[in-house]
């Protein structure tokens, strides 16, 4: 195995991880974002917490009203998914350079931050649980666990994108 090669900014960049360039990084760094957000759903739910909190069943009942039936339970993880792994992934992609912090992870904080002030604002407002899901009737809990949501999400897409992409993360 080859030695580490260190870059102008000080950081060791090894061959451990193949190149992932073009369109793949980004997707793939929006996939693995997608399953570990999957992954703390599925703990919220074998958990029990907040079993009432539902924001997938909110979205599921809302694109019922839109399209004036009613809609398979698979649509909002479907549209999740997509959105997670082509849109966010894309744009986190497009803004990366732009972000702070020093590192993936970081700029995954930010970027999840400020993805959940975008939710909290203006999607659960659109579902009909108020400002930060406030109207769910459960007080700061809901907007805690969207908050955990969102950065399980961004903090492992910022990670896998600055791992697949170790040369040109910060410039790309």
């Amino acid at each position: 195995m080859n030695p580490p090669r260190i870059s102008p900014n000080g950081a060791a960049e090894t061959n451990r991880f193949p190149k992932i360039t073009g369109i793949w990084r980004p997707i793939t760094a929006g996939l693995a974002g997608s399953a570990a957000h999957s992954g703390l759903m599925f703990l919220k739910s074998w958990a029990g917490l907040l079993p009432t909190f539902q924001p997938y069943e909110e979205l599921q009942r809302a694109l019922g009203h839109l399209v004036g039936s009613s809609v398979h339970p698979a649509v909002p993880w479907i549209l999740s998914y997509a959105n997670g792994t082509l849109v966010l992934g894309f744009l986190f992609h497009r803004i990366y350079r732009l972000l702070p912090g020093q590192n993936g992870a970081m700029k995954g904080v930010v970027f999840g931050v400020i993805g959940w002030m975008i939710m909290s604002l203006v999607f659960y407002p659109l579902l009909g649980l108020g400002p930060f899901a406030s109207h769910a009737g459960l007080g700061v809990l809901p907007a805690l666990l969207s908050l955990a949501m969102v950065l399980t999400y961004s903090v492992v897409l910022g990670i896998v994108f600055s791992i697949l992409s170790p040369k040109r993360a910060d410039n790309s």
